[in-house]
């Protein structure tokens, strides 16, 4: 029943990007002075999880490439390189640089330091979950390379902005910024009629896809997790498709398969946050902070912990309700 199982997993890079067409002409436009060999202007991509940023970027990198016969880029996944030195490494991987660097000796200006001589072709680097980075001080580093371009994906440009100094926003005002808003139903629909036809070797009718869409409300990352989570089972159980009764099994264990995702890629101190979130069900936030510090060693300070709650609500592995000193935490339903 599954002809590719890579079309049903979240890197998997399409043939076309449907539905975000201005998002892709807009993205296009800032980069296009790489074509003629000068910097890109820098692009923020902002929305909530599963809209395409990543993808759209990703893309948009890969057609970048047919056209530029030298570019260089390297794709960073901030939730995995969150300091400013494992970033730092990962860019400088692109450019084969880091062959002498030792992750416990080496100081991370040496690695600065070499990406400031670099000297070779427009390099173009996709800081994605850009909020996730300790330092700030590394979009500084970037933005004052020569020869260095950023494409940089968040979920929300005010929560972002807010942690940023003045000295970076000045400088980063002028950026494109692109806005990606949740798909509607029958996009998301379409999205996975793509995915079916290029994966299985069924059909999959429209209602049936349309009880997934609608089960991952705007979500394409939801949805194709519960594409994937009932093809998994219908190879099992079913021989010639994929039920109906099969589908409704697939959503809450393709929700929970996403969802186990996200929390792989949380750092320690997210984790104990999520974990005390979880264990507690409902949690005010004077009692989470008291019991994140007695769980972890080196406790973030008050701000950086309202931060990475942001991130987990986002990710809808939390649920914030209320304002102020009305606030409270919950475990999801």
């Amino acid at each position: 029943m599954i002809r590719d199982a890579r079309v049903l997993q979240d890197e998997f890079l399409p043939r076309e990007v449907g539905h975000r067409d201005q998002e892709m002409n807009a993205l296009t436009r800032a980069l296009d002075p790489v074509t003629r060999n000068e910097p890109a202007e820098t692009a923020f991509l902002f929305g909530p999880s599963g809209t395409g940023k990543t993808c759209l970027a990703r893309f948009a990198l890969a057609r970048l490439r047919e056209v530029v016969l030298d570019l260089n880029y390297q794709y960073v996944n901030c939730w995995q390189d969150y300091t400013r030195f494992r970033a730092l490494y990962r860019i400088l991987e692109a450019i084969g640089s880091t062959a002498d660097i030792h992750r416990q000796s080496t100081p991370t200006d040496a690695l600065l330091e070499r990406l400031e001589a670099y000297d070779g072709p427009e390099f173009v680097v996709i800081l994605d979950e850009v909020d996730q980075l300790q330092d700030h001080d590394l979009l500084y580093d970037l933005y004052r390379t020569v020869g260095v371009s950023m494409v940089l994906i968040a979920n929300s440009e005010e929560e972002l902005f807010a942690r940023l100094d003045s000295r970076l926003v000045s400088r980063l005002h002028a950026s494109t910024r692109i806005r990606f808003e949740k798909y509607e139903l029958d996009e998301l629909v379409s999205i996975l009629h793509d995915r079916v036809r290029w994966g299985l070797d069924v059909e999959v009718p429209r209602d049936r896809l349309v009880t997934i869409a609608d089960a991952a409300a705007g979500d394409a990352r939801v949805a194709i997790g519960i594409l994937r989570s009932a093809a998994r089972q219908a190879e099992r159980v079913e021989k010639d498709g994929i039920g109906m009764e099969t589908i409704r099994t697939a959503i809450p264990a393709g929700r929970t398969e996403v969802r186990q995702r996200n929390v792989e890629q949380l750092t320690p101190h997210q984790r104990a946050l999520y974990e005390i979130v979880h264990d507690r069900e409902t949690v005010t936030p004077g009692e989470l902070y008291e019991a994140y510090r007695e769980r972890v060693e080196e406790p973030r300070s008050n701000r950086t912990v309202r931060n990475h709650l942001s991130k987990l609500a986002h990710y809808n592995l939390i649920e914030k309700r209320g304002e102020g000193r009305g606030r409270t935490y919950h475990r999801p339903e």
